[in-house]
């Protein structure tokens, strides 16, 4: 004969013992309790004999000849944690009982490939499956995927599955109780939920594994589990079904974590240092960069300009993965100011132009050194929060009457900040200025560093507080009778990317 015992969730003490009794009952024996015949009989005097005793949760079974001297055997279980479920199956006769699934020497489970969303396993067949004798049963395997555990059985999966929904369908009954009057809208939503869920729940009611939900499930040895979380440790168990005689038996399970995403590289800005971004054309189309702040007052100062006006740049600054800002960068400059944490993320995404559009920077500024998409600066020196004070207006004021043969006289708008101005010139041909538009020269994220120091005429301090009155003038000699000139002014700082005023053409005068 064979005993098989197989626990549910929990570990249980159960053991097997034969009982020989020296008398039988005495047939006039009066039945003074409630207790039926053979349980009297089994507790009068007699010798007891321990023939298997197991403590697990494992499904454990003891096999071997019956006693000719004993009057019953006495099967006792024991769980000392929690009210659990125990199924205890009995054969007479030699041989296995044929009432489990045959499990595989190897019975572990295998992982044969691991990505950011699917795990691919594999096991050995269940002799149960590739044998003959499949025909009259049915059998086939059963793939679970949890966050939590390796399942010991069939029915321990069972039930944390049914936990799990009634402790979903709680909570969903008490936000049910909490909204008294809800709104037409979310009760009808909430009564096509709760009709779906029913439909959903109703199956043969002879099918004790309707409840599972098998990732896998049939009769092949390889199973590919998808849709997946990145970077999560998942649980994986196999369990061969013989639902004829509604038995399991479970492999070995396994667990493994999916990859995490693909972290791009994150290259650390210095404090005022001037970085030019490029993005190729068959390179990413994103990259990351990391700043820290120097001071106790983790501040600073990031300042963007893009070089292609036909190319969308957006840019946005987090801290732990929460986004403080996103906007577009274009070609005018772009302030953000940084304030309250020790570290920020910087984010600088580019969109691709349109087969229609043709980026707006030519050869010759590649050849004057524009070899970036974006140009960008973060410093702490800028200690004032929030953004600086910009000029009024960039545009490049020329005065006719003060026009000369061999000079200029310019102007242009300052800040009441102290700063530095550089005024640069040059020379327009007489068939350039037919043929191009030598304003559009050169081009707007390009700064004093490309220009030639043969191009520069000065440089000074300029501040005054009030904004009105913050207007400066310089007078430009030297220059050749009847010729047209072409002015740059660049406001310099000790934080941020110089700003670059309009260009302004200047012709002298012929005769004076």
């Amino acid at each position: 004969m064979s005993v098989t015992v197989s626990p549910c969730d929990v570990p249980i003490e159960w053991s097997l013992s034969s009982r020989t009794l020296k008398d039988k009952p005495f047939k006039s024996l009066h039945w003074s309790t409630k207790k039926s015949k053979p349980e009297v009989w089994w507790r009068g005097p007699g010798t007891e004999e321990k023939l298997h005793s197991f403590t697990g949760k494992a499904v454990d079974t003891y096999s071997g000849p019956s006693h000719p001297s004993a009057s019953l055997y006495i099967l006792r279980l024991r769980c000392k944690q929690q009210n659990t479920r125990t199924a205890v199956y009995f054969h007479k006769g030699m041989g296995p009982s044929g009432m489990f699934p045959l499990l595989p020497a190897d019975s572990r489970l295998h992982t044969l490939g691991v990505g950011m969303t699917s795990v691919t396993l594999s096991w050995a067949p269940s002799a149960s499956i590739t044998s003959l004798a499949h025909v009259d049963h049915d059998y086939n395997y059963c793939v679970l995927v949890n966050l939590d555990q390796n399942y010991p059985s069939l029915c321990a999966a069972q039930i944390s599955i049914r936990k799990e929904q009634e402790e979903k369908e709680e909570k969903m009954e008490r936000g049910r109780r909490v909204t008294v009057w809800p709104i037409l809208k979310e009760w009808w939503w909430q009564q096509w939920d709760t009709y779906a869920e029913v439909q959903s729940s109703i199956s043969d009611p002879g099918d004790e594994y309707a409840d599972l939900q098998c990732v896998c499930q049939g009769t092949e040895t390889v199973c590919t589990v998808s849709e997946l979380l990145p970077d999560t440790p998942y649980y994986f168990d196999v369990f061969v079904i013989d639902r004829v005689n509604g038995t399991s038996a479970a492999y070995k399970g396994t667990s493994a974590q999916t990859h995490g995403e693909a972290r791009p590289p994150i290259t650390p800005l210095k404090d005022g240092e001037l970085r030019w971004v490029t993005f190729r054309d068959r390179g990413s189309n994103s990259q990351y960069f990391s700043f820290r702040p120097r001071g106790w007052q983790q501040s600073g100062l990031l300042t963007l300009q893009s070089c292609d006006k036909n190319v969308k740049i957006m840019v946005s600054v987090s801290i732990k993965g929460k986004v403080l800002t996103s906007q577009g960068v274009g070609v005018d400059l772009v302030h953000i100011w940084l304030q309250g944490s020790p570290s920020y993320l910087i984010h600088l995404e580019q969109d691709r132009p349109l087969a229609s559009q043709t980026p707006s920077v030519t050869e010759q500024d590649l050849l004057n050194g524009l070899m970036a998409s974006v140009k960008l600066q973060v410093s702490s020196a800028h200690h004032r929060r929030g953004v600086p004070s910009l000029p009024s207006t960039l545009q490049i004021k020329s005065f006719n009457r003060l026009r000369g043969c061999n000079s200029v006289t310019i102007a242009w708008m300052g800040t009441e900040e102290r700063s530095l101005y550089c005024v640069y010139r040059r020379k327009v041909g007489n068939g350039e200025a037919k043929t191009v538009d030598v304003l559009s020269f050169p081009a707007p994220c390009l700064g004093p560093e490309s220009r030639s120091d043969t191009e520069r005429v000065l440089c000074k301090y300029f501040q005054e507080l009030n904004p009105r009155r913050a207007v400066t003038t310089a007078v430009i000699g030297g220059l050749e009778p009847g010729t047209a000139y072409v002015f740059d002014v660049y406001l310099m700082r000790r934080w941020g990317i110089p700003i670059k005023y309009t260009s302004k053409m200047v012709k002298t005068r012929n005769e004076c």
